[in-house]
């Protein structure tokens, strides 16, 4: 007997580069993830085995709704001078040409995020460093049915 898994198809594009901290104007030369990973850490999510930027991939024309994280975080006070925010992750399995790598959703609620848009097609992963995936690149995503619903 096979577990049931929602396959999700994608392809890597570019993001705001501020997750990583690569963008040349980014306020957080740092990068978002590793200012935010202590805090997810107090809360019991160990993102140590992540790459500290996100994989941008798209789903276009399809969107995603998340219903059953497995982490939600209200409240979180990641940088001094923002309001809080919550953040929801769901465990997740990338496979990019030979390789698969167990990896997280990472979704900055966006009711809370006010200032940044972020288009609905879009699926922000955190995975392992991944050597030579680049814009482009095809990827498909396995979740648990029930945790998330695709429109």
């Amino acid at each position: 007997m096979s577990i049931a898994v929602l396959k999700l198809h994608g392809i890597v594009q570019p993001g705001h580069q501020v997750a990583s901290g690569l963008a040349p104007d980014s306020p957080y030369p740092a990068g978002t993830i590793a200012l935010q990973t202590s805090h997810f850490l107090e809360r019991g999510l160990d993102l140590g085995p992540y790459y500290a930027g996100t994989l941008n991939i798209s789903i276009a024309p399809q969107q995603f709704q998340l219903l059953l994280p497995d982490y939600t975080f209200p409240d979180v006070q990641w940088i001094e001078g923002f309001d809080v925010e919550t953040f929801s992750f769901l465990h997740c399995e990338l496979r990019w040409n030979d390789c698969t790598a167990a990896s997280l959703l990472y979704y900055p609620h966006p009711e809370t995020k006010i200032n940044h848009f972020q288009d609905p097609s879009i699926v922000e992963i955190l995975a392992p460093r991944l050597e030579g995936i680049r814009y482009g690149d095809r990827v498909t995503l396995q979740f648990n049915p029930r945790a998330i619903a695709i429109t």
